[in-house]
Parts: C-alpha cells; sequence; structure tokens
C-alpha cells in the first residue's frame, strides 16, 4: 500500500512547506492514471496527520478523468481503464491529462 508512504510524504511536505501554521484544510488531484488510489489516502490522512499541525484537517481530492490522444485519428478520449485504446481501434496514443498526483492549495486555520 504506496498511498500511506504517498499520504506521509503529503504531509510532511505541507508541514515543511508551513512550519508553526495550524492547517483546516489540504487540496489534491489524484488524477485517474496516477497509480494511487484516492479513498486509501483518504483513509490514511487521519491516521498520518495524528500529532501534526494537520491534525483535525479537512482533505478535499479533486479525480480528473484520464484524457488521451489518439496519434492516427487525432481524436482525444477517455480510456477505458487500464488500456489506452481509441475508439478509432488504434493504441497509438499518448496520454495527455489525468496522471497528475498534486496538491492544489493549502487553507491555513
Amino acid at each position: 500500500m504506496h498511498e500511506l508512504a504517498i499520504t506521509e510524504s503529503l504531509v510532511a511536505a505541507v508541514a515543511e512547506r508551513l512550519p508553526d501554521q495550524r492547517i483546516s484544510c489540504v487540496r489534491l488531484e489524484i488524477g485517474a492514471l496516477s497509480g494511487v488510489v484516492a479513498d486509501s489516502v483518504r483513509f490514511c490522512f487521519d491516521l498520518v496527520t495524528e500529532g501534526t499541525s494537520l491534525e483535525g484537517a479537512r482533505l478535499e481530492i479533486d479525480e480528473p478523468a484520464a484524457v488521451c490522444h489518439c496519434r492516427v485519428c487525432g481524436t482525444d478520449f477517455e480510456p477505458d481503464w487500464p488500456i489506452v485504446l481509441c475508439p478509432c481501434g488504434s493504441a497509438d496514443a499518448t496520454v495527455v491529462a489525468g496522471q497528475d498526483l498534486r496538491i492544489t492549495s493549502v487553507q491555513v486555520a
């Protein structure tokens, strides 16, 4: 469960960036193709924040869909997870969105 390590890193990064600040909300973006399970991060968040400046903070997660671009027909499409296959049948596609894992904002109490 690498989400525990990811959540620990997230909490450490926020606490390091905003020392001595009480945090009331953290907003994340976890893309559909990021390889991170948002529900697992939610589960780990309360455990990991215990005893830190983030304890009691709200966690809000935006989960944008994946978007791919077909190099054959030029169509942008949402892939059927986990296979990136264009509706035209081509597998020659690039992922253009949905791989991100990032902190989008932090609210200080």
